[in-house]
This record gives structure tokens, sequence and C-alpha cells, in this order.
């Protein structure tokens, strides 16, 4: 027997491969004999695929009538495309001439030149698609034959300034007469407190600052039943005039806040009064569309009436004779408080005018309105100086400061904005209250510090040098709406929504006051 031969460790023999199983093909299932062709069945089997191609589908009533809609306003396009195209006459007499020549009626009822030039471009329009060019070229060449006899037919010279009354031109002499002198006096004055070595113009504003800083309340008094809406310090500040939604006004003795004498002649709510800068009359602004001029002892003198809707703030102009009011009519008016006339009405405002100032020379007015814009303008000649844009919402309240060539503008938009006049521009931007500031004054001095009112119910006061913050007037339980600093600068009124008038005083003013009562 013998030995098997020896395997290496781990070796498989290879596996012969199984065979695989071995299936017939599958015969095809016999199909159906194909039929002989009959005669004529070629030609209908054309036939039907021509019809397949040419079959009408049914449109729907809906479909067709957005169709034709559609249709229409393609043409209505191309119409309105055609009529701007058109060479149109400018001028309202050519565009009344061109259309009585056409034999159309040159107006209708109600019917502004805007409207009747696109009536006019309409009507060539439809002539045209009619097929009547001649008819328009016959009335374009008469036209032309009509302005070739007469040059100036067509060209109306339109004066570039508003033709004003004699009043009006006495005026504006009689604002330049008395503005002059008072610029003249400002600027040598400043230049002398500039030359001077014993002036020390800093430390006087840091004075006033820090006095300011120290204002207190010293007195509140309910001033009427319905909120109040202005107020003003008489020339001397011994006197305060206050306006209520109740219409009524009331002038109060001052410091003790002591009813003496009650306005009634306004039929709606008041929304502003302002005492003159010369004399105790008051004047009083009213949503009755009205201005009514008042003594201190509430005897009516005069009422102006020409204003469209209701009217918004008023000022006096610093000689005392004219009175600026704004009205939500678009514009602003100067009137004589001497004889009661309408010397000015200016417009210029894309919306309704709300508040209105007077530089301290007299030269100057400054209008604000709800289209976010305040304006400057020459009494002297009646030309707009500048436009002050900044704001972003209405600007409610605008003031000079008393240096001449600062303006403070408030508004909507929680902020109160310095413009310079002298460069026409923007030179600080105070982000001053949580609510819209509804009014701005300066402080009549010197101009050293600025008080602003706001709807968050408070009234601040910021300095002049660097606008920073120096003094919060809490004490208001609703909106501020508006306020007034005394010709010494020592006191400052605020009237609010809660009915309420409060009296704001400085300490060392209030020592003052005690050491002269003992």
């Amino acid at each position: 027997m013998e030995n098997p031969r020896p395997q290496a460790p781990g070796f498989t023999p290879p596996m012969a491969p199984l065979p695989l199983p071995l299936h017939p093909p599958i015969a095809p299932i016999p199909g159906a004999p194909p039929r002989a062709p009959a005669p004529g069945a070629a030609s209908t089997s054309a036939a039907e695929s021509e019809d397949d191609d040419e079959v009408d589908y049914e449109v729907s009533d809906d479909h067709r009538a957005a169709r034709e809609r559609h249709e229409r306003a393609v043409q209505e396009l191309l119409q309105r495309r055609r009529a701007y195209a058109m060479a149109v006459p400018t001028n309202d007499s050519a565009v009344r001439a061109r259309l009585r020549r056409l034999g159309e009626p040159i107006t209708l009822f109600g019917e502004r030149e805007m409207e009747r030039r696109d009536r006019l471009r309409g009507l060539m329009v439809r002539l045209e698609a009619d097929g009547q060019v001649d008819r328009l070229l016959r009335a374009q060449e008469d036209d032309q034959g009509a302005a070739a006899d007469d040059e100036y037919a067509e060209q109306i010279q339109y004066p570039f300034f508003t033709e004003g009354t004699k009043e009006l031109l006495q005026a504006r002499v009689d604002i330049a007469h008395y503005s002059l002198p008072r610029a003249k006096a400002r600027v040598e004055r400043a230049k002398r407190r500039l030359a001077d070595p014993d002036e020390d113009p800093d430390a006087e504003a840091d004075l006033v600052v820090k006095q300011a800083g120290e204002f207190v309340l010293e007195c509140s008094e309910i001033g009427d039943d319905r909120p109040l809406t202005g107020c003003s310090f008489s020339r001397d500040a011994s006197m305060l005039a206050t306006s209520s939604w109740s219409g009524i006004i009331k002038v109060w003795s001052m410091p003790q806040i002591t009813k003496i004498a009650t306005l009634k002649g306004h039929t709606e709510r008041a929304t502003d009064v302002a005492f003159s800068p010369v004399d105790n009359v008051l004047a009083t602004a009213s949503a009755d569309k009205t201005a009514k001029l008042w003594n201190s002892d509430g005897s009516l003198l005069m009422s102006f009436n020409g204003h469209l809707d209701r009217l918004a703030r008023l000022a006096f102009h610093p000689s005392g004779k004219y009175l600026g009011t704004a009205s939500f009519d678009k514009t602003w008016r100067l009137w004589d408080i001497n004889t009661g006339t309408e010397l000015l009405l200016q417009e210029g405002h894309s919306r309704s005018v709300y508040g209105v100032s007077f530089h301290p020379d007299g030269s100057l007015a400054a209008s604000c309105g709800l289209d976010a814009h305040a304006r400057v303008w020459d009494l002297r000649s009646g030309r707009l100086y500048c436009t002050l844009i900044g704001h972003v919402k209405p600007v409610l309240g605008v003031s000079f400061s008393p240096n001449g060539h600062l303006v403070a503008t408030a508004s909507e938009d929680n902020f109160c904005r310095i413009w310079d006049l002298r460069t026409r521009r923007m030179l600080y931007s105070i982000p001053a209250h949580k609510s819209l500031i509804s009014h701005v004054k300066f402080e009549p001095q010197e101009g050293h510090y600025l008080a602003t009112s706001s709807y968050d119910t408070r009234a601040a006061l910021w300095s002049t040098r660097d606008y920073k913050p120096i003094k919060s007037l809490a004490g208001h339980e609703s909106k501020v709406t508006s306020l007034d600093i005394s010709g010494d600068g020592q006191q400052i009124v605020t009237v609010s929504h809660d009915r309420t008038i409060k009296m704001w005083s400085c300490r060392s003013c209030i020592r003052d006051n005690e050491m002269e009562l003992d």
C-alpha cells in the first residue's frame, strides 16, 4: 500500500462548475393574419389624418370674452401710445383754440387745464383712428396761420412773481426800514463783544447753561376742562395766555397763575395763542378758520377771515404791526393788525402748513408743514431764501435764534434739527425725545439754550454750544403741546393734554426773589 502524497496545509482542491439547466426558447405568440386592404382604404386613411390636423375645438364664452378684453386692452394701449406721441399744445389758450377749430366745446364744467389738454389728446387720437387725418391737418394749419398773423398769440407772458397790492408793497418797505437798523446793530454788537477783552462769551454761556440746569417746578394750575393747546408770556412776563380745545382763551397773572380774564369768541377749538411783543394785545388761532385779536382785558379788537381750512400756529412780527398765521389750506398769511387786511397769501408747501415764526430782525419768516419741509422767506422781497430739507416726517415747530443765523425745527420724527442760515445747511441733529416734538424755542436773550416739548410727557433743555442735554422737565401726565420762555429766560411755562399749566423757574432766580421779598 502506497502512502498518499502529502498536501500543503489549508489547500482546497478546485471543484468542477455545476452544469446550467438548458431551457428551450419560447416561440412568439402568433398574431392575426393581416387583412388585405379594401379598395379606397388608402384614401380614407389620408382623409382621416387631414381631419385630425384641421379639427376645430369649441371655444367657451368665458374664453371668447377674455380674448375680446385682451384685444380691447391692446387697442387702448396702442391708442394711448399714439396719443402721447402726438404733438398737443401746452398753452391753455392754444388748447382752447384747437378744440374750437375741431368743433368741440372749449371747456367743460369743473375742467382744469391738464384735463382739457388730455381731452384734446384723446379727441385727436379718435379722429386719427377714424381716418379723419385731413381734419386734424386742417386744424393744425389754421393754428399755424393764426400764429403767423399774431406772433405772440400763443405766448402769454406770465410774471415770475405774484403781483401784490400797494398795501403789501408798503408793508415790505416798512419791514425793510425796520429790519436793516436792527441787523446792523446786532452785527456791530457781536463784533464789539469779540473785540472787547473784558467780554467772555464762553463764560457767560456756561453761566446761563448752569442756571438752566437748576430749573424746578414752581407752580401748577388746572387751565381748562379740555386739553390745552398753546401758551404765551406777555412782553414783561407779568401775564400768561393759554388756549384750549374748548375754544376759550384765558389770561393769567404771573407768577401765581391767577385767572384775570376769559376770552370767548371762537366757535371751534383754539389751536394757539400769542402775545404781542410791543403791547398787551394777544392773537388767537382756531379751527373755525379765523384768527382774532384781543385786548388783555377780554375785549375783541379784530377778526381775521380768509383761510379756507383750520388754523394751526400763529406768531407776531417783532415790530408788532403784522401777524402771521399758518393753516391747513397749505398757505400761511400775513395780516396788518391795524387795518385787518390780508397783505400776503404765501403758497409753497405741498401739504398743510403748521407753524410760522419771524426772525428777530424782522427780515425773514419761516414756515413749516406736514410736507416734512421748513421754508425761509425774505419778507422784504417776497422771495424764498432756502428750503430746509432733512426731516422724514411732518415739521411741527420752527424757531429763530437771537444770534440771527440759527434756526431750529421740531418734527414728528422725534428729532430737533439745527440749521445755519449762512450756509443753508443742517448743522446738528438732536434725537431729543421718544415721541413727536410739538414745539421748540430758543432762549430769547442770547440763545444759549434751547427748549423742546414732546408728546412723551416731557420738556427738555439743550445747550446750543454742544447740543447736550441740560435738564429734563418731567411733571406732566400727558402730551405736552406747547411751551414758552419769559423774556429774561428765567421762567418756562408748559401746557399739556392733562389740562394743567406748569411753571418752571430757576432755583437761583427763586432765591433772588425770596431775598427781595425779605
